[in-house]
This record gives C-alpha cells, sequence and structure tokens, in this order.
C-alpha cells in the first residue's frame, strides 16, 4: 500500500474538515465535558502554579467577563 493512498477518510471534498459545526449535546454530555475540562484545569494549575501565579487577577477577570456572557446568552434566549 502506497503512503497516503488511504486518506479519503480525513481529506476528502466529500467530507471537508469542519471542527466549527453545530451540534447538540444532551446535560450529561456537556457535563462530562465540563468535568474534563475543569480537571484538566486544575492540573495545569496545580503544575504550572509559579507560571500562572504572577497572571492570577488577570484570569480571574477573563473568568468573570466570559462567564457573564454566557450567563447573559443564556437568559436571552
Amino acid at each position: 500500500m502506497k503512503l497516503g493512498a488511504n486518506r479519503e477518510w480525513f481529506d476528502d471534498e466529500r467530507h471537508p474538515m469542519n471542527i466549527f459545526k453545530t451540534c447538540t449535546f444532551k446535560w450529561w454530555q456537556a457535563g462530562v465535558f465540563k468535568l474534563g475540562m475543569l480537571a484538566l484545569g486544575i492540573a495545569i494549575g496545580t503544575y504550572w502554579s509559579d507560571v500562572f501565579g504572577a497572571y492570577l487577577l488577570i484570569l480571574i477577570i477573563v473568568a468573570a467577563v466570559s462567564l457573564a456572557y454566557t450567563t447573559y446568552v443564556w437568559w436571552k434566549q
């Protein structure tokens, strides 16, 4: 088999890769995703606490603004 002969599954004009497609999750699937992101954030924060410690205030502000925006959009729908 030649290298690249079986690439139609990921690089095909009929099925272009779209990482920004719209999808719907059930409540428990969103919960699993959020739990994974929370665990990843805790792991990164624990491992690189010296790196991110200097930017704690900025990170809290970014989190507050993004969460406020998400809450606003959620209430408007």
